[in-house]
């Protein structure tokens, strides 16, 4: 795990990360719906991580390459990350010379973690090590592990709950070499009780969590009465880095439901970054919102508005029906490397919105391409006969900014609300510059439902960079 010279594949900069070569292999986590379901009368098979070739020059492009099984069914495996990254060449890194060779993926149900060996063949990693449940409440007082981010002291890892299951949610910090959780990060967490994503400004030494909501609000499904009373999270929550303490709560409003993903510019001199919102209240929208850094204060404010669709009520799951509407669900947002361009996926209208954000107060619709969907099930030009269900979910750009790749699966038993027919897992890839989907490249994962991608060598949601 750790080289005597700088791993190739970190950079002091974005500017710098976006000369990368292309990326070969991407990374799919999926999860097998069966193990989730109420027929229990067969054991089940694992999650997977499947490998990808996505190099055009190879004569296995856009196939599975190879799929890791976990040896325990249910994990219900959701976002993972790097266990290294270009953080690591930042001037308060620990182990500048760490290596990217292993995937840290957590259990979003189970709370298991598995450590993935990426080496030494990438295209049939290994599991390496396995962090039980019983382990890890025991040592952070966290469950339901989620978001990933190697930093420059040790690998962060966000959880929706505490120990028995409940609130609050919050943050551990895993060692970089044992990869043994060291216990909860926050010292003050002040208000903040729902968590989800986090990330941060780390030359400002500013950490900045979102909210969805406890495991009882989520596990089995949206909960419709806590949704109308505006329960779920709406709170964007600032944070000292180094001290690990609370500093100020950005509230939304509880119009708006479900503040989840965190973006912030990658530019380590840009004092801004964007909070996608799931759904609101008043009529059914999804919403992002800039934070910002104004007279030595932070700020947060809405600068896209999605609006949701007329649809037929028989055309939509129950849960929709009395609205007939159907929502965007703004479920995951990603920012090119650049910091020029923020994509925005709409996993109940089925589509993919293109921003230019170069001014990040007024983002510029460029784009949209459809894909799936609630209602129009819109189809790939690779199988145009075939109505596609799910639609846009997690979003990864390459580092080079050209290539887009795009899951469908958001969460099983919220799959399950909003796309009751059931979803049948895909993988597609989007050429950036003209933004169209590429039409050779349509994955399929017959029996599994795939989450979040990981591109060899980095990708423009995991490293964190300290130099302009």
């Amino acid at each position: 795990m750790m080289n005597w010279t700088i791993d190739p594949t970190f950079y002091p900069s974005a500017r710098l990360a976006m000369d990368a070569p292309p990326e070969k292999l991407a990374y799919v986590v999926a999860f097998n719906p069966k193990a989730l379901s109420s027929d229990h009368s067969t054991k089940e098979r694992g999650d997977v991580l499947a490998v990808i070739d996505v190099d055009p020059d190879s004569k296995s492009y856009s196939q599975i390459l190879s799929l890791l099984e976990m040896p325990y069914s249910g994990d219900e495996l959701h976002h993972y990350g790097w266990n290294a990254c270009s953080s690591a060449l930042c001037p308060n890194a620990l182990y500048p010379q760490l290596e990217r060779r292993y995937l840290i993926v957590p259990g979003l149900r189970s709370s298991r973690i598995y450590i993935i060996d990426t080496k030494p063949d990438p295209k049939f990693p290994s599991i390496s090590k396995i962090i039980e449940p019983e382990t890890l409440m025991k040592r952070t007082g966290y469950s339901r592990p989620h978001t990933v981010h190697c930093g420059p002291d040790g690998i962060y890892i966000s959880a929706l709950g505490n120990n028995k299951g409940e609130g609050p949610g919050g943050i551990f910090v895993m060692d970089h070499f044992s990869f043994e959780p060291l216990g909860m990060w926050e010292i003050d967490r002040g208000p903040q009780y729902y968590a989800y994503d986090f990330w941060w400004h780390i030359n400002q030494d500013i950490l900045l969590s979102s909210e969805w909501g406890t495991p009882p609000m989520i596990e089995n499904g949206v909960v419709g009465s806590l949704l109308m009373d505006g329960q779920y999270g709406h709170s964007l929550h600032v944070w000292d880095l180094r001290k690990r303490k609370h500093l100020k709560a950005l509230d939304l409003g509880n119009e708006y439901q479900m503040a989840l993903e965190v973006r912030p510019a990658h530019d380590p001199r840009k004092l801004y970054g964007f909070l996608g919102v799931v759904i609101s209240r008043k009529d059914l929208s999804a919403s992002v919102w800039l934070w910002f850094k104004e007279k030595n204060d932070w700020q947060i404010k809405k600068v896209i508005e999605i609006p949701a669709l007329k649809a037929n009520p028989e055309a939509l799951p129950s849960l929709l029906q009395p609205f007939g509407m159907v929502p965007p669900l703004v479920t995951d947002i990603d920012l090119s490397l650049d910091d020029k361009y923020l994509y925005v996926s709409c996993w109940g209208t089925g589509e993919l919105h293109k921003y230019d954000v170069s001014d990040p107060f007024h983002p510029v619709l460029e784009g949209c391409i459809k894909i799936g969907g609630i209602v129009a099930r819109t189809p790939h030009p690779k199988a145009p006969q075939k109505p596609l269900l799910g639609g846009p979910q997690m979003v990864e750009i390459s580092r080079d900014g050209k290539r887009i790749y795009l899951t469908n699966s958001l969460y099983w038993a919220w799959d399950e609300q909003f796309y009751p027919a059931g979803i049948e897992g895909w993988l597609v890839k989007i050429k950036a510059e003209s933004f169209e989907l590429e039409k050779d490249f349509f994955v399929e994962f017959p029996g599994f439902r795939p989450h979040q991608v990981r591109l060899q060598g980095g990708d423009s949601s995991t490293d964190s960079f300290c130099f302009p």
